[in-house]
């Protein structure tokens, strides 16, 4: 099966030192890693996805700050594609539904940040297109998020859309992801 990973938004502003850091995103920017690698070792199509606000006062990932750039854990090569958005879904007003369509992908392998944001609306748009799913839990990270006056904890609000997303794909942790990958290679 033809398949693509999505490395969505693991951008310096969500790592410590930045204007809107998650909980734990260096361990999940290392699990995204691994999968990078796999795909750049064995010539898979992969796309980077990089958030970018263009209001120069946005409280993060502002055109051209230092915070917006994509983290150098999951670093973007020259020539490898990328693809800017300023919204949550990573096919709305972008071209990656033209990228995949032109590598004839039928599955995405989605990683990235933020678990309850762009991680879950690409997601699930990529299943209303028809695309399967893969979504690498250990490699998104996530915040904890506020309701009310009730404060939710970052590894619950994760794992609360993890579940949800099964609904549209497979979950599941990056070294399954891997196998699975290297599974389909050797038939």
């Amino acid at each position: 099966m033809k398949t693509a990973l999505l490395i969505i938004d693991i951008q310096k502003d969500y790592f410590p030192g930045g204007k809107n850091p998650l909980v734990n995103p260096l361990e999940a920017a290392k699990n995204a890693y691994m999968i990078l690698q796999c795909f750049r070792e064995h010539n898979g199509h992969h796309v980077h996805i990089q958030h970018i606000e263009e209001d120069p006062n946005a409280p993060f990932f502002a055109k051209g700050s230092e915070g917006s750039d994509i983290h150098d854990s999951v670093a973007h090569f020259e020539g490898e594609p990328i693809v800017y958005k300023n919204e949550v879904n990573s096919f709305l007003n972008t071209n990656l539904l033209e990228i995949l369509k032109g590598w004839g992908t039928e599955r995405v392998v989605i990683t990235g940040m933020m678990s309850h944001m762009c991680v879950d609306g690409t997601a699930r748009a990529a299943s209303d297109l028809g695309f399967k799913v893969i979504v690498a839990e250990d490699a998104c990270a996530t915040k904890d998020l506020k309701f009310g006056d009730t404060t939710i904890p970052a590894d619950h609000v994760h794992k609360s859309f993890m579940a949800a997303l099964r609904a549209y794909g497979d979950v599941m942790k990056s070294s399954e992801v891997i196998a699975l990958l290297a599974g389909e290679k050797e038939k």
